[in-house]
């Protein structure tokens, strides 16, 4: 059967149908039929149907058993005539008790290829490999009690939706993708970071669950409930679409929110060589042999206040510059007056930078590592373990992000970003910095000869440290709220959308203007402010004299 337990056919010709990411449907890729979503879903539930009904026929040719752990709450599915005194996961007396059937019960499995001596081999491998870790130690000596465990998965395959923003402000951005060979695991008691790191798993493996591939094996029930798995399904989707999120929205600090209500969800059981005991862990793929271990030791991240951000940088920033200017020989009286006028302008710049941290309390996280072989896959042939030359990664498609354009929704490229914005922001922060400059030179007949800088000593004094902050703050509205968008074309080209349109005048706008320049006490300061700018200028040009 392979991976056509999951896939969606045409229902024109039965071929098998692909999701579009930029249309939101699914299309034949032999006669160019459209599937859309509830139909590939609605195609989905007939299959599970008919899957669980068939389940139930065969359940009753095998006599299973069902044991609940007294210590850890792990349910566990043997065979009858299976001997067991001990739980696989926290070591402790298991009770055994009837198995009691549910509906729902596994449609898909990915059988054991490594054997438990070729499983201990790769532990060994990786203990080797790892000889200064203390995990690895450890693990060495514990490598026989490795168990071979079917643990509860959902296979997830589909079209999801999500909003992207980022963390410090600003607008949400709807984008949407499509999963395919992604695993979730439904037990409550194991580490999930863990069984990711031992990820993924070949999906050219799968095939429908039959209650005799168990024999000899142990079989984990799922334990968590459908709103628990929903939580965790959004939550690795949206941290698998991360990277190209931070990479469009052009930031670190990006939160992806995933709607995975449209995707097919089927429950799996896949293979796992799992070794537990206290905060020693290990697991390895018992279908591709990749190995992953969880640290004993946690590891401790700091998150600092924005105000101390923006003040540790400016300590930084004050060592640095004075140690820079005392090596041009720079006396000792003037080096510090300049490191501090240097300094003063610094925080403020910092502090307006820091300020858009979504961090504003100190606090310390922990957090194990988890450390992983290679993605090697193994494979058998004529009886023995090979290595193969391909790698399996956990890999999820690039999301295409969407925009209503005139309004119909409409696949985009987004840019933020570019030289030509970049430098109309330098030219404009330049123009109006020397703005009195400007004006002076026109006013002189650009005689650069009688240009007198003193004269706007009081404009570089306010716009120095202002128009860093300017565009640090405001600039960045421009640049982030208003991105530039380009329209996807079916040729997978693109083209800018420019937006033409006049500006609309409000006429609370003019009155408001109007009574700033003309009605006083306002208007008095606003002409005495005009006053002293064309002094400024006029001073400029011509000197004091």
């Amino acid at each position: 059967m392979s991976v056509e337990a999951v896939q969606i056919h045409c229902p024109s010709c039965g071929g098998n149908a692909h999701f579009d990411i930029r249309k939101q449907i699914y299309q034949c890729s032999y006669c160019g039929g459209n599937v859309t979503i509830d139909e590939a879903l609605e195609e989905k539930r007939g299959f599970r149907q008919m899957a669980q009904e068939k389940l139930k026929s065969d359940a009753g040719k095998y006599r299973l058993s069902q044991a609940r752990c007294p210590g850890c709450g792990a349910r566990l599915v043997f065979e009858e005539n299976e001997a067991l005194t001990k739980c696989s996961f926290c070591n402790k007396a298991l009770v055994r008790k009837d198995y009691i059937h549910t509906d729902n019960l596994p449609e898909l499995l990915i059988p054991f290829r490594l054997t438990p001596d070729e499983a201990k081999d790769r532990l060994l491998t990786w203990c080797r490999d790892n000889r200064g870790k203390k995990e690895a130690i450890e693990l060495q000596k514990k490598a026989d009690e490795l168990k071979g465990v079917y643990l509860p998965y959902e296979v997830i395959r589909g079209p999801v939706a999500c909003k992207a923003y980022r963390l410090d402000g600003g607008r949400k951005y709807d984008c949407g993708g499509f999963v395919d060979k992604i695993f979730i695991n439904c037990s409550r008691q194991l580490d999930n970071r863990l069984l990711d790191g031992m990820e993924p798993f070949d999906l050219d493996g799968i095939t429908e669950f039959d209650f005799s591939r168990l024999a000899g094996h142990h079989v984990k029930i799922a334990d968590i409930d459908q709103k628990e798995l929903t939580k965790r399904v959004s939550q690795e989707v949206g941290e698998g679409y991360k990277p190209t999120v931070r990479k469009t929205l052009e930031a670190k600090a990006v939160q992806v929110d995933a709607d995975v209500s449209d995707t097919l969800r089927m429950p799996a059981l896949l293979p796992v060589y799992y070794y537990s005991s206290g905060d020693l862990m290990a697991a390895i793929n018992g279908q591709t042999g990749k190995v992953s271990v969880r640290a004993l030791n946690d590891s401790h991240y700091y998150f600092l206040p924005w105000w101390l951000k923006a003040i540790l940088a400016t300590i930084l920033f004050t060592l640095v510059s004075f140690a820079g200017l005392s090596l041009f020989n720079m006396e000792l009286s003037t080096a510090l007056v300049s490191t501090a006028a240097l300094s003063f302008f610094f925080l403020i710049v910092s502090l307006a930078a820091y300020s858009d941290s979504d961090k504003t309390s100190f606090c310390v996280k922990s957090e194990k590592k988890i450390y992983t072989s290679g993605n090697e896959v193994y494979t058998r042939e004529n009886g023995d373990l090979i290595r193969e030359e391909k790698e399996l990664e956990r890999t999820f498609a690039k999301p295409v992000f969407f925009e209503k354009i005139d309004g119909k929704v409409q696949a985009v490229k987004l840019r933020f970003t570019s030289p030509f914005r970049l430098v109309k922001v330098l030219l404009l922060a330049f123009g109006v910095l020397f703005l009195p400059v400007i004006i002076a030179l026109f006013l002189n007949g650009f005689d650069f000869a009688r240009l007198n800088l003193a004269g706007s000593a009081v404009w570089f004094c306010i716009f120095v440290p202002v128009i860093p902050i300017y565009i640090l703050k405001f600039e960045r509205i421009e640049l982030y709220e208003r991105p530039w968008i380009y329209l996807i074309r079916e040729d997978g080209s693109v083209k800018r959308f420019r937006k033409r349109q006049l500006p609309k005048v409000d006429i609370h706008d003019i009155l408001a203007f109007l009574k700033v320049v003309f009605i006083p006490p306002i208007s008095l300061a606003v002409w005495f402010g005009i006053l002293c700018f064309f002094a400024m200028c006029y001073f400029t040009a011509f000197g004091f004299d």
